[in-house]
């Protein structure tokens, strides 16, 4: 078989996952996320920088043409390559960095991750195997990746910004074991049949299968992979014991929550309200009432001062808010420009828009408090009025999480995308999927990422939907509240009246 490091690494991670990519490609999941994938061409780019002057091999179709681009180049004594190819016995590779220096080559792999995994090791070791058995004298083999702690200065500092760990000894160490593991894998794609492999760890490890639904079709419908609160490496042991559905899982000692879960789907249990704990949640909170919720994105390279590789750097929020029981429901919310540090605007208007020793709500409030006390380390002069909005924060999802309030169409989950369609199961106003172009944090994170490529007819559409998505997230918050006081007794809905929101009593 024509290996690539990738099918390497995809058979040693599982070898039926090769198989099924080469023989039945159309049972496979798309686990394509986009904001990966551009993480890792910014930082490959990035990395070309890391020993000055280099000479880049273009990609071409035919493999042959990259390889005889390669030995040209190599003819030079001192040399930088990125992308530099080779071809050995049906197996090929093409190295992030090679640098040659005499007669001595270099191998440096470039990793946007944050940490070395052993995956890296075996996708390095592929690569030195192929450059041994050509003859080449390889001196040394490294790992790039990013050092999380780096944090930017006036100018980025390529030699601080990665750690570069050598692996020679280990790579070299494991030579014997990718020479097996090459002919263990072109016995195993040699099979005619579909083989049969047991569900285990590497079914999630070190990445999710995109075949795994396939491989479980056969499962029932209700078994322990459909449960949230259950490590990966539990799951595949209670699994490989025949212990897997629902039934099963009722007589083993796991979190209650998790029986809760179960207990409730199985038996199709009406849902459980906690009115006491509801109601000592919610007179806890006080007016003038805020709702808030920031929308963020992350830098693998940081672009701004005082920026960490994968720092969550906010670039919105919407807030919708209450001066009093039974005023009109307002709405304010900022958006920075594209290309532009936003943090500064983003904590000016913040403390504008939110007054001091008020209450707000957010849902997961660990992740909005960490967003308004980074602000205020980097802006000292607002520090104490972020501090004063970070001590007043209050968490929705405690009455969730806690379960005062439960049904099982939350899945064991407590997430406001699970919550919320439990809640209001025929609301399309609160149904994130009626939304145009943004539907989760994930697709506004590479929205903003990526605006200030688009046009300006494009950015405008994009910015439109970015507004309308984050300003669902907290009227879906206020929604959840009215809820919550509605099963409480206190009554209260919502209605449009002159095209506004207004709470009634």
């Amino acid at each position: 078989m024509n290996l690539s490091k990738s099918k390497y690494c995809n058979a040693i991670q599982c070898k039926k996952m090769l198989w099924l990519d080469t023989n039945k490609s159309d049972v496979k999941s798309d686990m394509t996320n986009e904001s990966v994938l551009d993480n890792g061409v910014e930082v490959g780019e990035i990395a070309r920088r890391l020993f000055g002057q280099y000479e880049s091999i273009p990609y071409n179709e035919d493999l042959n043409i990259m390889i005889e681009d390669t030995k040209k180049a190599l003819l030079q004594d001192n040399i930088v390559i990125t992308e530099a190819s080779f071809l050995y016995d049906n197996n090929f590779c093409s190295v992030d960095i090679l640098k040659k220096t005499g007669n001595e080559i270099e191998i440096y792999e470039v990793k946007s991750s944050t940490n070395l995994k052993d995956i890296y090791i075996e996708d390095v070791s592929y690569q030195t195997y192929i450059l041994l058995n050509l003859g080449y004298n390889i001196k040394k083999v490294c790992i790039a990746y990013i050092n999380s702690s780096y944090e930017r200065n006036l100018e980025l500092e390529l030699d601080k910004l990665f750690t570069i760990k050598d692996v020679t000894d280990i790579v070299f160490k494991n030579q014997e074991n990718v020479k097996k593991q090459i002919k263990d894998i072109n016995e195993y794609m040699m099979k005619t049949n579909e083989p049969e492999e047991k569900l285990n760890i590497n079914c999630s490890t070190p990445y999710e299968c995109p075949f795994f639904s396939y491989c479980t079709k056969d499962l029932p419908k209700d078994n322990i992979f459909k449960l949230k609160r259950i490590r990966n490496k539990l799951k595949f042991d209670l699994y490989n014991k025949d212990i897997y559905t629902y039934n099963d899982l009722l007589n083993e000692n796991i979190d209650w929550k998790v029986k809760q879960q179960i207990e409730f789907e199985l038996y199709d249990k009406k849902p459980m309200i906690l009115k006491d704990e509801i109601k000592k949640f919610l007179d806890n909170l006080t007016y003038p009432l805020y709702f808030l919720d920031f929308e963020t994105y992350q830098q693998p390279i940081p672009q701004y001062m005082g920026v960490k590789p994968y720092m969550q750097i906010p670039f919105q929020y919407s807030l919708h808010y209450l001066e009093s029981e039974n005023d009109k429901l307002k709405h304010k919310e900022f958006l920075a420009e594209a290309n532009e540090d936003p943090r500064r605007k983003l904590a000016e208007q913040l403390v504008k828009d939110i007054p001091k020793n008020v209450c707000t709500l957010a849902y997961n409030m660990g992740f909005e408090k960490s967003v308004i006390k980074n602000l205020a380390k980097l802006f000292p002069d607002l520090e104490e009025h972020l501090m004063n909005i970070h001590d007043n924060i209050k968490d929705l999802m405690i009455p969730f999480i806690n379960r005062y309030y439960y049904t099982k169409e939350m899945k064991g989950s407590y997430s406001i995308k699970y919550v919320l369609p439990a809640l209001f199961p025929n609301d399309p106003t609160l149904n994130y999927h009626n939304l145009d172009l943004i539907h989760n944090g994930s697709e506004a994170m590479n929205a903003y990422a990526n605006l200030g490529k688009l046009s300006k007819d494009e950015q405008i559409k994009v910015r439109e939907n970015l507004l309308k998505y984050c300003e669902l997230d907290t009227y879906a918050m206020v929604k959840i509240w009215l809820k919550l006081k509605e099963i409480s007794n206190y009554k209260l809905t919502i209605e449009n009246e002159s095209d506004e929101k207004v709470l009634t009593k």
